[in-house]
């Protein structure tokens, strides 16, 4: 992707897990980018190969799934009306999507009216990963999501876990009461105010689908990285995560947008090649080993350093 259209994620010399959500803006819960055909093609090819691994929901999800099925037609037809449309006579929805030519009617809410489960339906569609998560009995829990791009979890093992659950793997987060500040903050998230936030990892390579399950594809990766290729195969990965409180079910939808930059186009900007390189030099080895980047850092923190000094 170019880059005056990456989104950077740094504010700041030093890095350290935080709650870094800010209010969305003027902006829909998903984007449509120049690599849009690729990426929906991919996620096609991921849900047909891998449908278990991209997709899971519990039976009590089906009203939520609607309501964010909606709301993505609404976004994408708001923000995008060249290239979404939709219909509506009577009980019955057309929703057409111009880039791949492709018309589908439905009736929201008639589960016999898909031929597939409404979020599966929708997030075909997307670059976003989505993630549905309900509230009951005072706390989170992960009960529906399609997720074909993630950075080295599983959606199979996580859903049905409660947030504090999916989250306790991360060095700190219990430790410093991190895991209960996003919680309380995710808790009086109201309908109608959207956040969003940025999510950071060095990739060894350009691969989307990084989950646990394909870790044998793609994990060798780490160890391959040198000198004479660091600046082509090491990308910066970044999740763009909007946050949105569904007012009919009263759940959280997480859209999760990833983009990839290789170091060589990424530092091509002088100021993040500068702050970057300052991050991972102080960058706390309990989250490079978190974020899986201690095999390569190394060679990275050379790589920007030799920028810094041509620049």
């Amino acid at each position: 992707m170019k880059l005056d259209s990456f989104p950077y994620p740094f504010k700041g010399d030093v890095y350290r897990y935080s709650n870094n959500s800010v209010p969305l803006e003027e902006a829909g819960c998903v984007e449509v980018t120049s690599s849009y055909r690729e990426e929906i093609k991919l996620k096609r090819a991921l849900l047909s190969r891998h449908p278990k691994r991209c997709f899971q929901s519990l039976p009590h999800t089906w009203k939520g799934q609607w309501e964010i099925t909606e709301l993505v037609i609404q976004h994408l037809t708001q923000f995008y009306p060249e290239m979404f449309t939709l219909e509506i006579k009577e009980d019955a929805w057309t929703f057409r999507n111009h880039i791949l030519n492709e018309k589908t009617t439905f009736i929201p809410g008639n589960d016999l009216s898909l031929s597939m489960e409404p979020l599966d339906f929708i997030g075909r569609h997307v670059q976003e990963d989505l993630i549905f998560m309900m509230e009951r009995d005072g706390d989170l829990f992960l009960d529906a999501g399609q997720l074909c791009f993630p950075a080295n979890w599983s959606l199979a093992f996580n859903t049905g876990m409660s947030f504090k659950e999916i989250h306790g793997p991360i060095p700190g987060f219990n430790g410093e009461g991190l895991d209960q500040r996003i919680f309380t903050f995710l808790m009086r998230m109201e309908a109608g105010d959207p956040w969003v936030r940025r999510n950071w990892s060095l990739m060894a390579g350009d691969r989307l689908d990084t989950s646990l399950e394909s870790f044998d594809e793609w994990g060798e990766g780490r160890r391959n990285v040198t000198r004479e290729n660091v600046g082509e195969f090491v990308h910066v990965r970044v999740e763009v995560q909007k946050l949105f409180r569904l007012p009919g079910s009263n759940g959280l939808l997480f859209t999760i947008h990833t983009h990839l930059s290789p170091l060589k186009e990424f530092t091509k900007n002088q100021n993040w090649t500068e702050e970057f390189y300052h991050i991972l030099q102080e960058l706390p080895d309990h989250i490079a080993d978190y974020k899986g980047i201690s095999l390569f850092k190394e060679e990275v923190i050379k790589y920007l350093k030799g920028k810094r000094e041509r620049n």
